[in-house]
Parts: C-alpha cells; structure tokens; sequence
C-alpha cells in the first residue's frame, strides 16, 4: 500500500473515491435509508473536489482503497473499501495525517460505532455531541479531539 496526496482532481479520480465512499459507507452507515444514501451520494463529489488536503491509500495496482480528507487538521472524511477494512489503511492514513497534518480533530456519526472505536483506539475522545448532523438531519454528531 501507497499513500499519496492528490494534486490533480479529474473526474476519473473523483470517480474511483466515489466507488470507495460508497463501499464503505454502504457497510457502515447502516442507518441510512437508501433515500438519504442517495441524497448525500449526490455532494461527495463537490466534497472532494472542495477539501484543502485529499490523501489516498493506493493498492499495488494503482488502485485507491481508501482515503481522507483534511482541512486546518481537522479530519472531514476518512473511507475505505469495505473490503480492505481491518487491513490498517485507515490507521495508517491517521499516522500520516497526525504527523504531516497535525489533525487535531474530527466528528463521527453516533450510530458508525465502529468508526468510534476506531478513533477512540488511534486516541481520539468525545468532547462534545449534538443531536443534529451538519445538515440539519436527525443523524446525532461526536466531535472528538486527540488526547495524548
């Protein structure tokens, strides 16, 4: 596995870490209606094109299989393919972002309690919750901060 950083954000790019939101999200968001899927599907795209720092684990093939998303370290999205989870790409890519980016930070849906587990093993801890996502949805909030 590789990381990089993404400098040239083309759509075949964008495409490829849609097919890993998607993957990821479909096996940890099982909150989400497929309605509400759909309707989030439709920002990621702008999402990505719009974060300050994009990072990317690539396979051996080139391929991504995961990535997040940094801005003024505060970490706003971190996916991987489902199928490559338990494999320690995301901990590998919060390494990276704890020691180039200094990521201070992140928020986590409160239902992705593996997604909480995992931030709280790579020593993140809630500091605040709030009953509403950034969207205004019914999807309860966990902001975290790195604890030492």
């Amino acid at each position: 596995m590789k990381i990089v950083e993404v400098m040239d954000r083309n759509s075949m790019i964008i495409g490829q870490l849609l097919n890993v939101w998607e993957s990821s999200v479909r096996a940890t968001h099982t909150f989400l209606s497929d309605d509400e899927f759909e309707k989030i599907k439709k920002y990621v795209p702008e999402a990505l094109n719009k974060v300050t720092c994009l990072i990317i684990a690539l396979n051996e093939c080139q391929v991504p299989i995961g990535f997040m998303g940094i801005e003024d370290r505060r970490l706003e999205m971190l996916f991987i393919l489902n199928e490559e989870r338990g494999n320690g790409i995301g901990k590998k890519l919060i390494e990276y972002g704890l020691i180039k980016y200094h990521i201070n930070d992140l928020a986590v849906n409160e239902q992705n309690l593996q997604a909480r587990g995992f931030y709280e093993h790579m020593g993140f801890k809630v500091y605040k919750r709030t009953n509403l996502d950034e969207q205004g949805k019914s999807f309860p909030l966990l902001y975290m901060k790195k604890v030492d």
